[in-house]
């Protein structure tokens, strides 16, 4: 049984991660940023420099909904104005229209903006990995990292379980030790199953409402 699970979650993972490379096809760095995209370093703001090196807002419009559009137009022309001033002036012009861009970016995403991340901000190994994917073309870097974090994930919350699983029926206190393992494994499997099935939809379309709620563990 646990290893067919494992085979299960295996294919969640791949067909995650073929969902992300799929719904990729813009050029340059119109790739996942998910969970970058509110760092210096991250996609969003590096093509806010080169909008505004270029004096093209073109290249960071698809990062943000159809109804911001007009207030990322307003901030660049601001910017670009203020930027002729002097360097101090184009340093604080650039970080007000990377601060506009990421927080309106957040809020298309239903996210809080919580401020911009330094450059060399720990991201983990999941988004520079997707990232290199995207790059490099292929997959299988990625899917060897997320396969086993699933796989390493899933055996560690079962024995959890398993290792609670036999208690006698009066002992309350060891039933109640039994839930609080199984209830972490079950939701565990249970939102990676979501994420791998959930149809693909717009980045900045609400999250769409499972057609079977989740079960109240």
């Amino acid at each position: 049984m646990t290893s067919t699970l494992l085979r299960r979650y295996s294919l969640a993972v791949l067909a995650l991660v073929a969902y992300f490379l799929a719904d990729s096809s813009d050029a340059g760095l119109l790739f996942l940023a998910i969970g970058h995209c509110d760092s210096m370093n991250g996609p969003v703001v590096r093509l806010a420099r080169k909008a505004l090196d270029t004096g093209n807002v073109n290249y960071v419009l698809p990062w943000v909904r159809p109804t911001d559009e007009g207030a990322i137009r307003h901030a660049f022309e601001h910017a670009l104005k203020v930027r002729g001033l002097g360097e101090e002036a184009r340093s604080l012009a650039d970080l007000h229209f990377f601060e506009t861009l990421v927080r309106i970016h957040r809020a298309g995403e239903g996210e809080p903006y919580t401020g911009i991340k330094p450059a060399g901000y720990d991201l983990g190994p999941a988004v520079p990995a997707a990232d290199r994917a995207l790059e490099e073309g292929s997959a299988e870097a990625v899917v060897r990292l997320l396969t086993e974090a699933v796989r390493r994930g899933v055996q560690e919350r079962l024995r959890a379980a398993m290792s609670r699983k036999s208690f006698e029926v009066n002992d309350v206190a060891a039933g109640r030790r039994y839930v609080e393992a199984y209830v972490p494994y079950v939701h565990y499997i249970e939102t990676l199953w979501e994420a791998a099935a959930a149809p693909s939809h717009s980045h900045h379309a609400p999250h769409a409402v499972p057609a079977h709620p989740a079960h109240a563990h």
